[in-house]
């Protein structure tokens, strides 16, 4: 078929911010067609590149060459303009406009007097939907969808925008694997209309996978970019990290099914599609949680934690019921929780460090309402240094941080209040796989310290490379329980789509 020439070149890119060079002379060409996929650690450059393609910020020197002209592009309505359409990992979306609204926002189709016209724009929006085999009513408002839903509302909202050149930042982060691969066929859709695809992942798999081309950026600089299949898994890490990780997962010490039950859960029902669940976790145990998206996995989590409200069943925490009416009673049990989405729910984003770290465990440090800022500062030092979140100082705002560090913040502010129940509800989404390998070996130094661990996922690997023990939930219901030794992808998979 031959090689497919130059599309889009970004030659000698460079970006600098106070203390950080985000970008230093980095040059990447990318064919007209193609999958190519951009990978890299948190930090290492990727989110400020794909932002200075999409106009909303403006380099410090280099140029951006499509079709074989240098294009300006100072806004993002210049990357419109000239085919480029992102979809960031983080939804702009707005809750309160239907689906339809929002993927025609800003290029609603218009009649003859200049109003919008409402069945054109939902015919069309339904046409857009249908190629992504996505079966829900453009008339629904965005709020109402889940995190999976709205995900596949920003990747409908790209492709609306016919775009020449498409950016994916992680956009699978919150998709099934059934709807994974429903994206999948679409990329390749989009592949043979001679779309390129701009592919940035931290799932390996999936980058293996679906790209031709692959360029690795780490601390600013590009590292390599070269045809997917002369590329290997080992190799790639290593470029990535700047270091061999041979072992992703930290061996397991847990082999004491008769230690304390730290947690019982009895019958535990909510107004949702939480439905009579009851399962026990051990001390020094990881306990894994699978399930499809939208199997109540969330839900149970936050039930646990005093969000939802339980209408029926019991919560027995060290041998006593837990009087469950809020996230309070929760925390002053022993139960902490790091919730799936950690900007909107795990941190406050325009705050610092310090500030977000040690907000859970104020009560520790007051008295008669006056807080030991003292203390403070040496907790919050003590444990980002023990987390290793890169920062130039805990008074650094947690909005500045990569998506690693933002993560390891929410870690932290969990660890200082020192809960013994930890539930972790997809503790490294969206983060690199050097975050994720200490990650891991933090969460079984938490377990083998006596912590009980509920870990949800919905990375299958992470679920059998983790999990002491495996429970599947299936429709708001514990489908069934594996043991490590007897656990696979298939029985797993197997238990997940099992209608019960």
């Amino acid at each position: 078929m031959g090689i497919k020439p130059t599309f889009l070149q970004l030659k000698n890119i460079s970006k600098a911010y106070p203390g950080v060079q985000a970008l230093d002379n980095v040059s990447i060409s990318i064919r007209k067609g193609e999958v190519h996929a951009l990978v890299g650690e948190n930090g290492a450059g990727k989110s400020t590149l794909i932002k200075i393609l999409a106009g909303a910020i403006q380099s410090d020197s280099g140029e951006i060459i499509l079709k074989g002209k240098p294009i300006d592009l100072h806004t993002p309505a210049d990357g419109l303009k000239n085919g480029i359409s992102v979809i960031y990992q983080e939804l702009l979306l707005l809750p309160y406009l239907t689906i339809a609204e929002n993927i025609f926002l800003h290029k609603e189709p218009t009649n003859k007097f200049g109003l919008i016209n409402y069945r054109k724009m939902h015919d069309q929006a339904k046409q857009v939907l249908n190629q992504l085999d996505i079966k829900l009513d453009t008339r629904m408002l965005v709020g109402q969808l889940s995190i999976a839903q709205q995900q596949l509302v920003e990747i409908a909202k790209g492709l609306a925008s016919d775009a020449q050149i498409l950016v994916m930042d992680e956009p699978t982060a919150a998709l099934s694997e059934h709807e994974v691969s429903i994206l999948f066929d679409v990329i390749h859709t989009l592949k043979s209309n001679l779309v390129t695809v701009i592919y940035i992942s931290h799932r390996l798999k999936e980058v293996f996978e679906i790209s031709d081309q692959i360029t690795v950026l780490k601390d600013g600089q590009l590292v390599s970019s070269m045809p997917i299949e002369d590329m290997q898994p080992a190799e790639l890490i290593n470029m990535m990290v700047g270091r061999s990780i041979s072992k992703t997962f930290p061996p397991t010490y847990y082999h004491d099914q008769d230690s304390e039950d730290l947690l019982k859960v009895v019958d535990l029902s909510t107004r949702g599609i939480v439905k009579n669940v009851s399962f026990t976790l051990h001390r020094g145990e990881i306990l894994g949680l699978a399930g499809l998206v939208g199997s109540g996995r969330t839900e149970l989590a936050q039930a646990l934690y005093g969000i939802v409200p339980i209408t029926s069943g019991s919560i027995i925490v060290r041998g006593k019921e837990l009087p469950l009416k809020s996230s309070k009673n929760a925390i002053w049990a022993g139960i902490g929780l790091v919730t799936e989405d950690r900007k909107k729910e795990g941190l406050v984003i325009i705050h610092s460090i310090k500030q977000n770290i040690a907000l859970p465990s104020l009560y520790r440090r007051e008295k008669l309402g006056v807080i030991n800022q003292k203390e403070e500062v040496r907790d919050v030092n003590k444990i980002v240094s023990q987390l290793r979140i890169s920062t130039p100082s805990i008074n650094q705002i947690v909005g500045y941080l990569s998506g690693g560090n933002q993560q390891k913040v929410v870690l932290a502010k969990l660890l200082l209040n020192d809960p013994d129940i930890l539930i972790f509800d997809e503790p490294t989404r969206g983060i690199d796989v050097g975050a994720k390998t200490e990650i891991y070996q933090l969460m079984r130094l938490l377990a083998e310290q006596g912590k009980a661990i509920l870990m949800i996922s919905s990375e299958l690997t992470e679920i059998l490379g983790m999990s002491d023990r495996i429970l599947v939930m299936s429709e708001g219901q514990i489908a069934g329980e594996l043991s490590r030794s007897e656990a696979t992808e298939e029985k797993i998979m197997h238990f997940a789509t099992f209608s019960l």
